[in-house]
Formats: C-alpha cells, sequence, structure tokens
C-alpha cells in the first residue's frame, strides 16, 4: 500500500474532521474534492473527472463510490476498505447507487454535508445529486470543511513542503544553465521537468507558465514556444511538487540585456515581497498582506501594472491547478496561523511598453513569523 503519511497521522486527520462534523451537526460528508479524500485516505487519482465520492458519517464509516479503473488504484494508495463500483452504462446514474449507500448507513431524514465546490463535481453531476437527494434527507454545502483543515500543515505534511521546495530550486538552476538566446522555451521547459522528476518529484497540479516577449506578459500557460532573441524578456512560474506538495517560484529575466525599467520594476517587487513577508505572521489577516502589496506598487507608480491579488495557499493539489485557498487579496479575513504555507507573487505587466517584471516565492508561516523556502538569491539575473 503506497499510503505517504503514518496511520497516526491519518487518524488525526480523520479526528479533526468528525469534530468538525459534530460540531456541525452533520450527520455525514459526501466528499468530492480529490485534495480531501488525499489528505484524509491517501487515495491518488485523477479519476475525479468522473462521479465519485467519499462518504463519511459519524461513526466514522468511510465508503468510496467510484469506477472500476479506479477500485485497484483506491487499493494501492489508500487505507479504504469499502469500495463500491458504479457501473458505466447508458443511462446510468452513480446518485442511485449514492442512495443505496446512505440507506444502507441509516442516513435517511439526516443532515449531510455536501463539497460542491470540487472539480469532479460537475454542475450535471450536482444537479442529479440534488434531485436524488431531494425529500431525501437535508444537505448544506460543507465544501470549505475539510479544506480549512488543510490549511495548516502537519509536520509530516512540512518535510514534503520542504522537499518540494528543495526542487523548485533545482528547477531554477536549470534556468539559469540554459535560457540564453538562440535556446527554445521547450528546452527550458524540458531540463526544468527533468530535474524535478530526477529527483522524485510529482506531476504539478498545472503546466509551468513559460513565455518571452510580449508572451512574458502573460500569467498563464498558452501553447506556444518562442527561440529566445537577443535582447529578450523570460517569465517562468513553476513549482517543485513532492507527494502532490507544491512549492512554487516566480520569474522574469532578462536576456542579454535589459531595459532601464527592468530595473525598477524588479527593484519596486523586491520591496513589494520584503513589505509583505512583514506582514506575513500569525495574528495577522492575509488581507493585510495583500493591501501592503498594493501600497506599495501604488506608490511607486505602478498600480496599473499590479494584480488585485499577490498569492495564495499552497499544499497538496490536484490538476487543474495547484492554487488553493484562502487567497491574498483586501479584505479577506483569514487570521495567519503557524503551519500556513503561502505562495506570494509580485506581479507587474506593463502592458504600454511590452515589459514584465516577476518575483514570487514559497513561505511557512512559524511562531516568530515566516520563512521563505527557496533558497535562490532575489537579485535580477541577466542572462
Amino acid at each position: 500500500m503506497g499510503l505517504h503519511f503514518s496511520e497516526k497521522e491519518f487518524a488525526s486527520r480523520k479526528s479533526k474532521v468528525l469534530k468538525s462534523m459534530k460540531e456541525q451537526n452533520l450527520d455525514a460528508l459526501l466528499i468530492f474534492r480529490q485534495e480531501s479524500m488525499y489528505w484524509l485516505t491517501g487515495y491518488d487519482t485523477f479519476g475525479y473527472v468522473f462521479f465519485q465520492t467519499l462518504i463519511l458519517d459519524q461513526k466514522g464509516n468511510v465508503i468510496l463510490l467510484t469506477r472500476a479503473p479506479d477500485l485497484r488504484q483506491a487499493q494501492n494508495t489508500s487505507n479504504i476498505e469499502d469500495i463500491r463500483i458504479w457501473i458505466d452504462k447508458d443511462g446510468s446514474n452513480p446518485t442511485d447507487d449514492l442512495k443505496v449507500i446512505l440507506d444502507e448507513l441509516n442516513l435517511k431524514g439526516k443532515k449531510l454535508g455536501i463539497e460542491y465546490e470540487a472539480y469532479g463535481l460537475t454542475g450535471k453531476n450536482a444537479l442529479k445529486l440534488n434531485k436524488s437527494l431531494e425529500n431525501y434527507c437535508s444537505i448544506e454545502d460543507k465544501s470549505d470543511l475539510i479544506t480549512k483543515l488543510r490549511v495548516v500543515k502537519s509536520k509530516e505534511e512540512i518535510v514534503y513542503v520542504r522537499r518540494a521546495a528543495e526542487l523548485a530550486d533545482k528547477a531554477l538552476d536549470e534556468v539559469w544553465k540554459h535560457a540564453k538566446a538562440g535556446v527554445s522555451e521547450s528546452k527550458i521547459l524540458a531540463e526544468m521537468n527533468r530535474v524535478i522528476f530526477e529527483g522524485g518529484g510529482d506531476y504539478p497540479a498545472n503546466e509551468f507558465i513559460i513565455g518571452s516577449g510580449k508572451n512574458a506578459l502573460l500569467c498563464r500557460y498558452q501553447a506556444e514556444k518562442q527561440i529566445l532573441k537577443n535582447p529578450d524578456q523570460l517569465t517562468i512560474e513553476w513549482a517543485g511538487t513532492y507527494r502532490h506538495y507544491h512549492s512554487a517560484m516566480f520569474r522574469t529575466i532578462p536576456i542579454n540585456k535589459a531595459d532601464p525599467e527592468h530595473y525598477k520594476m524588479h527593484e519596486a517587487c523586491v520591496e513589494a515581497l520584503k513589505n509583505c513577508e512583514s506582514k506575513l505572521k500569525p495574528g495577522n489577516k492575509i488581507g493585510e498582506v495583500f493591501d501592503i502589496h498594493a501600497k506599495t506598487f501604488d506608490d511607486l507608480g505602478y498600480n496599473k501594472a499590479r494584480m488585485n491579488a499577490c498569492g495564495y495557499s499552497l499544499g497538496t493539489t490536484f490538476s487543474p491547478n495547484w492554487m488553493d485557498v484562502p487567497m491574498l487579496y483586501t479584505g479577506n479575513p483569514y487570521v495567519i496561523e503557524p503551519g500556513n504555507v503561502f505562495f506570494m507573487h509580485m506581479i507587474l505587466m506593463d502592458s504600454d511598453n511590452q515589459l514584465a517584471m516577476n518575483l514570487g516565492e514559497t513561505y511557512l508561516v512559524t511562531e516568530q513569523g515566516n520563512e521563505r523556502l527557496g533558497k535562490q538569491k532575489l537579485d535580477l539575473v541577466i542572462l
């Protein structure tokens, strides 16, 4: 069995979920987020693109309802003992199979929480689910029940986050080696991914962002791969990933020559990041972190170039993206705690001059403040 955490760790997580369920008067929880299933049981799959749910009742019973291809997946990767299969056929409705399980657990007329905010629970399937449970039991959206518990990382989780950070550093070393005029973006991506996999890492939950020239101003992956020019600018956002735990980094790198504005933008990014570090400590609200980010850039004249969020929680996430909640934006009331892991990105995209500058690092919140997990320098490096 390929479990990545101790029995004690899994038992502690289950106990926390059951405690939260009891506090919210839930008789059972229907879990649809793959992150929640992995965190709670170790179950590791991309089969969540189809209907599957993990049922946890107040008595501690755990039952997985999934498709046949994930039977052995669950047996090999999780501690789930009771696995039920719904059959693929024309007109099949897995919510009917779910009702059979709920009847077994005597949940008719009881109160169920549902993880609606899940990539695997499509709108169509959610409508089927609601119709199936209508007049059967009372339901409430409890999408954040397990998510709130996952935000604070345990000692065992932090070991994986640190390893992910080491892999992210190694990937940047490959950028320093290979990013130069005449080299393709594909080559750079290939070398970054190579060292991560050779280091025992995993696929990230989303693609790395890479772009040069005008594409350096993009904050998402897209399929075009260019050859670096002389001069040029290269933007890369990536993450080291280990046991599905992420540690992300972000850089814009001038190739051969930096525009004078690149230097000013980089200085602004460093200043903003340092100011955010000063606010990222236990007891503060994460909205305060964004506010100092915005003030720093606005005071320096970059209000049109900055973003409306400056980071987010990181941890174990699955496709389509590695971003987790809570996010760093103005007014977010989440109170920072030791054990939080946040990726803070300082993004400046100057569309008028077609110039980009980005600087991003992952931080672990400690009792005293925070620790930057990446060990690479923050200097502007020109290759």
